[in-house]
């Protein structure tokens, strides 16, 4: 349910949106804790939760249209993503006006991993008082759904082929009620035994890069994806440019032998994985391929992706405002 349009001013107020299936239900577990400690440090948010999916989308732009400039997200990277579309839906105030923060309770948690955003409870509520703030890039992402071309921002990370592949794998298990910390490991590994590479071209900034078979494509703002992979370990949050971490045809068994390069840092040292970097990525294969962004599911081949600079501002620690020189 939507909340009704209030003439109060609420700018200086904290709005909460709540996922309480995240983290497979962490979310509504938690959020007495939760709830306490944003109290202790004088927090008192207008809170609500989320009922579906995309809910989170409509309650964002509810609340900057009541006069909210501050959002906590409690969730996961979806609800993140869902946050980041509906401040970019609504036309009350520009995007880098709102402010978010995020109390993480997901499964994934790959967003907070690139601001040093802690999962402790009292240190993420730490850092909301402290204030510290940073611009981060936006992309935008249009899909084929549903023979319907759709459009998207995302916040983190987006991947392309057996990544999407491996999303999919994952959510289905999360809807069955599995959660461990190896989750998407499981499912990645589950992935390569059936997942095949295809025809891929890849256009960055109009320029054709890659004509081949392609395994995965990885798309970022931020380092990280899959419950802690680091796929894009030079990306920077706010240089106006996408990573891209392209790897070419490799067999089950070279997947596997270099899986752990994966999470260590040293994906570019392999030889069949190319990185580059864009404002403006260009995706077609043959046969279509999959695509999710921030962890979300969305549609098919062929994509376009765009940057937005300084896209919108978000709560980090001072020790990532540092190592970036702010």
């Amino acid at each position: 349910m939507l909340l009704k349009n209030s003439p109060e001013d609420n700018s200086d107020k904290w709005f909460a949106i709540i996922n309480p299936v995240a983290g497979c239900g962490k979310g509504l577990n938690d959020l007495p804790a939760i709830s306490k400690q944003l109290r202790d440090h004088g927090i008192i948010p207008v809170s609500t939760f989320t009922e579906h999916r995309y809910h989170a989308i409509e309650l964002a732009v509810d609340a900057i249209n009541r006069g909210f400039r501050k959002i906590i997200v409690i969730g996961g990277d979806g609800t993140i993503h869902e946050v980041v579309n509906g401040i970019y839906i609504q036309k009350m105030v520009a995007p880098q006006d709102i402010l978010v923060a995020v109390i993480a309770v997901g499964t994934g948690n790959d967003w907070i991993r690139m601001f040093g955003i802690p999962r402790k409870y009292s240190e993420a509520i730490k850092a909301i008082v402290a204030g510290h703030s940073f611009l981060q890039d936006v992309g935008t992402i249009s899909y084929n759904k549903a023979s319907y071309n759709q459009s998207r921002y995302m916040a983190n990370v987006a991947g392309v082929g057996f990544d999407a592949h491996v999303n999919r794998c994952y959510n289905h298990l999360k809807e069955k009620g599995r959660r461990n910390k190896w989750l998407y490991v499981f499912s990645a590994l589950k992935a390569v035994l059936c997942y095949k590479s295809t025809d891929v071209k890849i256009w960055i900034d109009d320029e054709l890069i890659i004509d081949d078979i392609v395994y995965s494509a990885t798309i970022g703002i931020g380092k990280y994806n899959g419950g802690g992979m680091i796929q894009m370990p030079e990306a920077i949050a706010d240089d106006g440019l996408f990573d891209v971490t392209v790897i070419r045809k490799v067999s089950k068994l070279g997947v596997l032998i270099r899986f752990r390069s994966l999470f260590n840092g040293n994906i570019y040292k392999n030889s069949m994985i190319d990185h580059y970097r864009g404002r403006k990525i260009r995706i077609d294969s043959t046969p279509e391929i999959a695509v999710e962004v921030d962890g979300e599911a969305l549609g098919y081949s062929p994509f376009e992706f765009n940057m937005i600079d300084r896209g919108v501002r978000v709560i980090v620690t001072e020790k990532f405002l540092k190592s970036v020189g702010g």
